[in-house]
């Protein structure tokens, strides 16, 4: 019995005309899409990614008083940071001010948030003055706080004074200038987490808390099982960018001490303004911005991947 062989035919041209309409359609959306970025990868070239490719760039060299290379250094502009005396003072004390004002600006800011959350008459009013610093310069603020802590005029001391305490120079001691920023620092911020937290609060659902009120829950236990989790995405935002804005902290630091006495207020970013625009030292100082460029990313870092796994989010 003989078999029947079937006719051998030419692949079909089809499949490749669709591989290559698809490939042309595929780099048509990428090229819309990057026409559509395009505004915003240009202000992220002009304002972050240039100046971090200059300043990279800076801190391998010698530089003359107009920040002008001058003779290749290498790394040893970065050798010398790592022996320097003045820059580990300066991350200590730039830590010492982060563990003081970012714990307590988010504790602060929850618990005003619990308290405008309810339902009373004329909680607005409230609201509008716990949100009322958010409104307010770095420098108004530092003036403001820079008469309180006044040695002979601020009411600060006065208040100390009534209560019998001996006056304290907030400002000008080693040993309370650092808290005393650190107090006028979390005044400043609370504005703007305790918005964030509020807007939070709002958007859990209140059913919930009916469900957990049948339940038999409390108060306390409402807030430790209900209101917590469904809050930890706003709070770790909220950690997170406070966090990141303790680390750079300039403003205050220049208005109220400009790092002293003794170097006690001395934290990174105001060291690396003393280093370029007092001394000089571009290439230095460039090599201390780029190391607290990565110490920023290692905490942030550390917080998406540790801190992250108890957040729930719904």
């Amino acid at each position: 019995m003989n078999e029947r062989v079937s006719p051998v035919f030419p692949p079909s041209p089809w499949p490749g005309r669709a591989t290559q309409a698809a490939r042309r359609t595929a780099v048509k959306s990428w090229v819309e899409g990057m026409m559509y970025l395009s505004p915003s990868l240009l202000l992220f070239g002009v304002f972050l990614f240039y100046p971090l490719g200059r300043t990279l760039y800076l801190s391998m060299f010698y530089t003359d008083y107009q920040g002008k290379p001058t003779e290749f250094a290498g790394v040893a502009h970065f050798a010398e940071l790592f022996q320097d005396g003045a820059f580990w003072h300066s991350v200590k004390t730039t830590f010492t001010f982060v563990a003081l004002t970012v714990p307590t600006t988010v504790a602060i800011s929850f618990g005003l948030a619990l308290l405008v959350h309810e339902k009373r008459k004329g909680i607005g009013v409230f609201r509008t003055i716990f949100a009322s610093t958010m409104g307010m310069s770095v420098g108004v603020a530092s003036v403001i706080w820079m008469l309180m802590y006044n040695p002979a005029v601020g009411v600060i001391n006065r208040l100390l004074s009534t209560a019998g305490l001996a006056p304290v120079s907030w400002l000008l001691d080693p040993d309370t200038a650092l808290y005393a920023v650190a107090a006028a620092t979390v005044w400043m911020n609370i504005g703007f987490t305790f918005l964030l937290v509020l807007a939070g609060l709002q958007n859990i659902d209140p059913s919930l808390y009916e469900s957990a009120r049948i339940a038999g829950m409390g108060y306390w236990r409402q807030l430790r099982m209900v209101t917590v989790p469904l809050l930890s995405p706003t709070l770790f935002f909220v950690a997170t960018i406070s966090l990141i804005q303790a680390l750079q902290t300039f403003g205050q630091i220049d208005f109220l001490t400009k790092g002293g006495p003794v170097d006690a207020t001395n934290v990174f970013v105001y060291a690396i303004y003393r280093e370029a625009f007092v001394n000089y030292q571009f290439g230095f100082a460039s090599a201390q911005s780029i190391v607290l460029f990565f110490i920023i990313a290692l905490v942030t870092f550390l917080q998406f991947r540790f801190v992250e796994r108890k957040v729930h989010y719904q």
